[in-house]
């Protein structure tokens, strides 16, 4: 398999976490079923991998998000493996289901724009919180790990840019409710490398630090891994990423694929820089999926060495 020459770049971190989140990002936008038996099977082959966190599904109501239904199911198939996989929780409703299956670990997701937040949680901006808050304390006194996901960080379908103030100060909020990381998400893709680093910029002047914060980028416009880069040079070390590219956002049709985990880890081994992903098993898993799924992969990576000799 081919892989890249490895020229470190100076001031760049060590390591870094890639945060897996196909089974659940990348499938919920999927127009058809994926099967529950190859959903977990998919989950099993990204651990296998090396991925250390993988997003296993959400538990929001079916009527929203239908394929991802089967989530209990889901969960049940993995066993006491998938307890310590996070899933999404919409609502106390959701947490309840993730606490009678014994999960360790939810992450909930809010807005950084109103448009966003009335069309995807029929909240507005500021009711979110109030949505939110006992979510997060009921998690956290069930001894639970919560992340906290923030959408339409650098741009929205509805409202365009979005001022770097507005997010800083929505995405503040959600972490001080008493998650231990905030995920700032390029919902669709618009976000530019000068963008990152002045959001990155923003938020470690109100007082957070880098160690506290992810990335979640979507590759609409190519600027994925330009932008990820951008938040490396930062000192950003946690990524969300999607095997093989897939997913979006349901309720932004504009949303295309994730950043690819595969393409991210081409860049990684390039800069030297460690994520104990085994990228051949990687591929082997998204060539896979792209199979059950019936359609190419959407990552560069992917293609290439899938069709390059062993």
């Amino acid at each position: 398999m081919s892989l890249p020459m490895v020229q470190p770049a100076p001031g760049l971190p060590d390591r870094v976490r890639i945060y897996e989140v196909g089974p659940r990002d990348g499938l919920q936008n999927e127009s058809g079923l994926v099967p529950v038996e190859a959903k977990a099977e998919f989950i099993r082959r990204l651990l296998a991998a090396g991925l250390p966190v993988v997003e296993a599904t959400s538990f929001v109501h079916p009527k929203w998000v239908p394929q991802l239904a089967d989530a209990a199911e889901l969960m049940g198939l993995l066993g006491e493996e998938g307890r310590d996989l996070p899933v999404l929780v919409p609502n106390e409703r959701g947490l309840d289901r993730a606490l009678e299956l014994g999960l360790r670990h939810v992450a909930i997701f809010g807005s950084a724009t109103e448009s966003f937040a009335q069309r995807n949680l029929n909240r507005s901006l500021d009711e979110q919180f109030t949505m939110f808050e006992p979510t997060v304390r009921r998690a956290r006194d069930a001894g639970m790990d919560v992340r906290a996901y923030v959408s339409m960080c650098f741009g929205d379908p509805w409202e365009g840019p979005v001022p770097v103030e507005q997010v800083v100060q929505v995405g503040k909020r959600l972490f001080d409710l008493g998650a231990s990381q905030l995920s700032l998400g390029d919902t669709i893709g618009t976000g530019t490398a000068g963008h990152v680093t002045a959001l990155l910029a923003a938020y470690v002047e109100a007082g957070m630090s880098v160690d506290q914060l992810a990335m979640h980028f979507h590759d609409t416009y190519g600027q994925a891994l330009a932008n990820a880069h951008a938040a490396l040079q930062s000192g950003v070390t946690t990524f969300d990423a999607s095997a093989g590219g897939l997913g979006g956002c349901p309720y932004a049709h504009s949303a295309t694929g994730n950043l690819a985990t595969e393409d991210l880890v081409w860049m990684l081994d390039g800069l030297g820089i460690e994520h104990g992903v085994d990228l051949a098993a990687a591929v082997e898993t998204s060539t896979w999926m792209a199979g059950v799924l019936g359609r190419p992969s959407p990552s560069a990576v992917v293609r290439a060495l899938a069709q390059s000799p062993a």
